[in-house]
This record gives C-alpha cells, sequence and structure tokens, in this order.
C-alpha cells in the first residue's frame, strides 16, 4: 500500500516502528563523517589519557580468584572439572587460557574510553589460527567466540598482549622480548586499525588475511613447513582425517570410540529413547540453517553422538560430538558445544540475544570474514543451550612450543592486524584510531600492562597449586 495520501503528501505508516536491537541504528539518521568520528576519538585522550592503560594493580576489593573459579564450576560436569584444573595447572599460560572470567572481572575495573565493539572476550594468542573457508582457502583470524559480546575494544586488545607475555616466559624467552611481542601486537593493532578507518565499509568487510598474507612475513626457513601444513589442511576435511582417530566398529556398526575420561558415551546414549531426542535436537538445530545449507546437511544421516573434552576454560560445559556419514560413507563431525552467558555480561551488559548459542554465531559471523556452512545453534530437551559447528574443518593451531623471540614478535603482528580488522568491521575504528594517534605512546602502554598482568596471572597460578596441595580443589592429570 502507497504511504501517499491525498496532493501527493506523504501519511505516517499506521503501525509502531520496530524496536531496535543493541548496536543498531535507524536507517535515516544522519552518520558522523570521518572527520568529526576521528575527531571525537581524539577528544577522548582528555578523558582517558593513553597512558592510563599502562595500569595494573589488584587493590584489596579484587575478589578470591579460586572463588571465581570455583564459582564458574556451577553448571558443569562434576566429574570433568578436575580435568579442567589439570589443565590450567600446568603453566601460568596454561591457567590464563582457562581464567577468562578471571581477567573479565580485572579488565572491569580499569579505564576504558567508552567505544564499543564486538568483542571476542577470550582474545588469548593460543586463540587465533588458520581455518579453511567454505570455499577451501586459508585464512588467519580469531577460531574462539564462546565469550564474544559488545564491549570495549580495549579489553581484547589487553588480553591478547598479556598472553605474548606469558607465553614468552613459558618458552624461556627474556621478559623484554615478550614485551617486544606484546607492544607488537598494539602496534601492529594500531597502525592497521588507521587504515581500515580509510576504507569505506564494504572494503572493510570483505577484507582478509589469507595464508600468502601470513607466509610472506615469515622468515624463509620456515615458509615450506608452514606452506605444507596449509596445503594439507586444504586438502581434506577435518573429518576425514579425525574419522579414524575417533571411531572403531562394535557389533557391525561404525561408532565413536570411547576414551574415558575425555571422551565416553553417558549413560543417557546408551537408553532406547536417545535416538529420538538425538532426532529432535538436529531438526532444531537444522532450523538455524540458511535453506542452502539445510540442504547439505540433509545429505548425511546420524550415525552417533558422545561428549568429548576440549580445550581449557571449557572443560566440563557439554560438549557432544555427532558423526554423520554420507550414502557414500564420507564422515562428518559436528560438535555441539554448551554455550553460557559471556564471562563479559556482568560488566558489559547482557546480550541482545537471549539464546547463548546465538549468542556465537552471530558474534562469529560478525567477526570473521567467513564462518563455517553448518553453524547454528539449538536448545536442548532439557533447556540447555549449545552451538554447533563442525568439529574440525581445516584448523591449523599455532605450534607455539616451537617458537623463538622472532617468531613470537611475527606471530604478534599478524594477531594485531586481525583484531584490528575484526574491530573495524563492527565498532567505529575512525574514533578509535583517532584516540590512538599515530604516536607509540598506546603501544608503550599496552607494553607495560601486559607485563604488570602477566605477574598476576603468575602470582593467580601460584593460588590454584596451593589450593590443589591443600585439597580445596580436585586435579586431574593427564598422563
Amino acid at each position: 500500500m502507497s504511504p501517499e495520501g491525498k496532493n501527493g503528501r506523504v501519511r505516517p505508516v499506521e503501525q509502531s516502528a520496530p524496536r531496535l536491537a543493541i548496536g543498531e541504528r535507524s536507517p535515516m539518521k544522519p552518520l558522523r563523517t570521518v572527520t568529526e568520528s576521528t575527531a571525537a576519538g581524539k577528544a577522548l585522550r582528555d578523558k582517558i589519557a593513553r597512558e592510563e592503560l599502562a595500569h595494573w594493580k589488584a587493590d584489596k576489593r579484587r575478589p578470591d580468584p579460586i572463588k571465581l573459579l570455583r564459582s564458574s564450576d556451577d553448571g558443569r560436569l562434576r566429574e570433568l572439572v578436575p580435568i579442567r584444573y589439570g589443565r590450567m595447572l600446568q603453566s601460568p599460560f596454561a591457567f590464563y587460557r582457562g581464567s577468562a572470567g578471571i581477567m573479565a572481572a580485572d579488565l572491569a575495573r580499569t579505564p576504558v574510553t567508552g567505544l564499543k565493539v564486538q568483542a571476542c572476550g577470550d582474545c588469548h594468542l593460543a586463540n587465533f589460527g588458520g581455518f579453511a573457508t567454505p570455499e577451501r582457502n586459508i585464512l588467519f583470524d580469531i577460531n574462539d567466540f564462546d565469550e564474544t559480546l559488545p564491549g570495549p575494544w580495549e579489553w581484547d586488545v589487553k588480553r591478547l598482549a598479556a598472553s605474548f607475555v606469558l607465553a614468552a616466559r613459558s618458552l624461556g624467552v627474556s621478559d623484554a622480548k615478550g614485551r617486544d611481542a606484546a607492544l607488537e601486537s598494539a602496534r601492529s593493532y594500531r597502525t592497521h586499525l588507521r587504515e581500515y578507518a580509510e576504507m569505506h565499509p564494504l572494503e572493510v568487510w570483505y577484507s582478509r588475511i589469507d595464508q600468502n598474507d601470513f607466509l610472506e612475513r615469515l622468515p624463509k626457513n620456515i615458509q615450506t613447513f608452514v606452506r605444507k601444513r596449509f596445503r594439507k589442511a586444504a586438502k581434506r576435511s577435518g573429518s576425514e582425517m579425525d574419522f579414524p582417530k575417533l571411531t572403531d566398529i562394535a557389533n557391525g556398526r561404525i561408532r565413536i570410540s570411547d576414551s574415558p575420561p575425555l571422551i565416553f558415551h553417558p549413560e543417557a546414549a546408551r537408553g532406547p529413547e536417545f535416538s529420538e531426542i538425538l532426532s529432535q535436537v538436529f531438526l532444531a538445530y537444522r532450523e538455524t540453517l540458511s535453506e542452502d545449507h539445510r540442504f547439505l546437511l540433509d545429505q548425511y544421516q546420524v550415525v552417533d553422538a558422545a561428549i568429548k573434552v576440549v580445550g581449557v576454560g571449557s572443560v566440563g560445559r557439554r560438549c557432544w560430538i555427532a558423526l554423520m556419514m554420507s550414502a557414500s560413507n564420507h564422515p562428518l563431525f559436528l560438535q555441539f558445544k554448551e554455550a553460557v552467558a559471556s564471562v563479559l555480561e556482568p560488566f558489559a551488559g547482557k546480550s541482545a540475544h537471549a539464546h547463548h548459542g546465538q549468542r556465537v554465531v552471530i558474534g562469529q559471523r560478525l567477526m570473521q570474514p567467513a564462518s563455517d556452512v553448518f553453524l547454528g545453534w539449538v536448545t536442548a530437551p532439557n533447556g540447555r543451550q549449545f552451538y554447533v559447528r563442525q568439529l574440525r574443518d581445516a584448523k591449523i593451531k599455532p605450534l607455539i612450543e616451537t617458537w623463538d623471540a622472532q617468531i613470537l614478535t611475527l606471530y604478534a603482528t599478524a594477531c594485531g592486524w586481525v583484531l584490528a580488522r575484526n574491530h573495524a568491521k563492527t565498532g567505529d575504528q575512525c574514533a578509535i584510531s583517532g584516540y590512538l594517534g599515530n604516536s607509540d605512546t598506546f603501544e608503550q602502554a599496552i607494553g607495560d600492562f601486559a607485563l604488570a598482568y602477566a605477574d598476576q596471572a603468575e602470582r593467580d597460578h601460584a593460588a590454584l597449586k596451593a589450593a590443589a596441595r591443600s585439597g580445596k580443589i580436585n586435579v586431574y592429570l593427564e598422563g
């Protein structure tokens, strides 16, 4: 129906305007110019000087880190929690990887500009890596979004930088070199964000860091090795590589092999009603896929499902792997990973999405340049929320234990670049760039913060060791 009334005049549409979700804006609202945004960002230096970003010192009001960890055990599978602590005890860096909630509470007490982006929420260097796009190109990007939520850009930058100092210490690299890597991650973030601030929105949206961008920054002597890893990953699907490792044949049927306590069929999976529950879950999950991806999913049949322990901070959360087979006997492993509220939520505000699986999926699609075709979400019959993806689709993990100071710093450059791109997609890159400026003031502050917070993580790791020795927590050490 035309909105024109008599004499060609436009009349109001007789319905209430749609309510805008968090982060959305009316398409009729005027945009700030690039110059205005940049100036607004620069003006924020009067509110929060860039040097203030260096500050970290725990005060008496800081919550007990062990109590925070134990409170996050609520809702986890109790028999798996000791595995979580066993993995966190391996080193201060391992502790850091599993304690995003502790750092979120600490970061909430640090100064921020008020500029928000779609934050990763758990932005440490081990959560970056290579992965294959649906077109089988290898990209370098963030690959973990369990904690994603709109939040201050500074929190991702600081968590990333501190992870480089802790990784350096785990490798026996000096603090001076570790700080150099942390500083480089922030410098790369600042300089690449300035480049994105000069692009138009579609350029930013379509930009990506591919394998060639990554390879050309590596020393010649390791380029061949990394290139071979990329080629091998692109050639075969993750499911094809996982299939012989994760399955066996029992009573003439292919099934997921039990390897307790890390892979197992819970008692509920052995009952006669489990097949019907699994069918319901898949049908509900299927509805969250686009129509073309539903067609692809329908070419596979569910064969088996079991629980698999993954990660460090995720241990204890329900993580199912489902084995599917095509008519030509090609496997597909899907991962159904439990999704709960982001660790940022108490400090950054509730998600616009009531379903935390959807929160993860939307955050991943916003940040990554390309995402898994099977990315979706579902609520189980017991009310628990999950997001779904392929278990491993040509993922290339960083081999951190093999690095020296040079590789650590090169990797920091790539991670800072990726983070700048992701924040530019979802925030006001011109305002953030205006705040950061052209000098090295920002990265020097982040380098100092990284050292100070790495010391804090080591103290917290020592507290966890003391809690284990005293019997306050139960620990399972894997062979």
